[in-house]
């Protein structure tokens, strides 16, 4: 299947210019990502005096579109509800930049933010979709390095690349996602098929996964992405990980991003779990 990248990024710009604009913050700032070729990030503070717990936050969108505008609302909403700061983070996309530029702008992000905090402060990562197997990435590889996120945070995230879990087939189609154009945009971000079998580049097949942190791993009942999230939250508690973990019954991927009333209401319910893991 060939995807027309240039036509889906369009077609994210305007979806994201119809969306209702996100709550008011105090702050909002955009800066670059030091050690980076010139990634840009947004920064959201709740409060503009006291510091909040931090989540470094990697968009969605195949690997190969999204950035700060298409996911702005969604950022101020984990900020005002959460009352947690956000560092979104505009890393690089496939096919122009394909794996590991994006997990290297996450960690390149992630470690700035953890120098802006007194020692002890937590800085967290997440994202969802494309950006939750990212922040998983980039968890995998902080962890290694001795220096592990305090939290986790995936949403409806991809962590298995080969596309053979069951709900890719059992909801390949009719749900919004389509399980081919996860398939082919895996193939832009990780041109060589048999490398995606591989744990830097599918979570669900690294080797381990004890040391990393608490986690927050919300998956949607008609996503193609369902049960390899469910076996990421499996593995992650077998390997010792404190893991909040729930499919939302009769929502599709992507529900955070939209605004009918159930998906509001599970976006609140998780937002109200953000909360709890990074806050309380």
């Amino acid at each position: 299947m060939h995807l027309d990248v240039l036509a889906l990024r369009e077609q994210s710009r305007r979806r994201a210019a119809d969306r209702p604009r996100g709550p008011e913050l105090p702050v909002v700032e955009d800066a670059i990502v030091p050690d980076t070729p010139g990634v840009r990030a947004r920064h959201y503070r709740p409060d503009g005096a006291a510091r909040r717990p931090l989540l470094v936050y990697l968009h969605g969108g195949f690997w190969v579109l999204g950035g700060l505008e298409s996911h702005d609302r969604l950022c101020r909403r984990i900020a005002a509800e959460a009352g947690i700061e956000v560092l979104a983070v505009d890393y690089r996309l496939a096919p122009e930049h394909p794996w590991p530029a994006a997990v290297d702008d996450a960690v390149a992000a992630a470690q700035w933010a953890s120098s802006w905090l007194a020692a002890g402060e937590p800085v967290a990562i997440g994202g969802d979709s494309a950006g939750g197997c990212i922040a998983a990435l980039a968890a995998l590889r902080l962890r290694d390095s001795g220096a592990a996120p305090s939290a986790q945070v995936l949403l409806c995230p991809n962590t298995d690349l080969t596309g053979t879990q069951p709900s890719m087939t059992e909801k390949a189609t009719g749900f919004g996602l389509e399980a081919n154009t996860v398939r082919a945009a895996a193939s832009l971000w990780v041109p060589v098929q048999a490398r995606r079998a591989s744990g830097d580049v599918s979570p669900l097949h690294a080797p381990s996964l004890e040391g990393l942190p608490p986690t927050l791993l919300i998956t949607a009942e008609h996503d193609p992405l369902r049960d390899e999230g469910n076996a990421y939250a499996k593995r992650l508690q077998h390997a010792g990980v404190l893991v909040t973990t729930r499919t939302e019954p009769a929502l599709s991927h992507g529900f955070y991003l939209d605004s009918t009333d159930t998906a509001t209401t599970a976006t609140h319910r998780l937002l109200t779990d953000m909360k709890s893991l990074l806050s309380d």
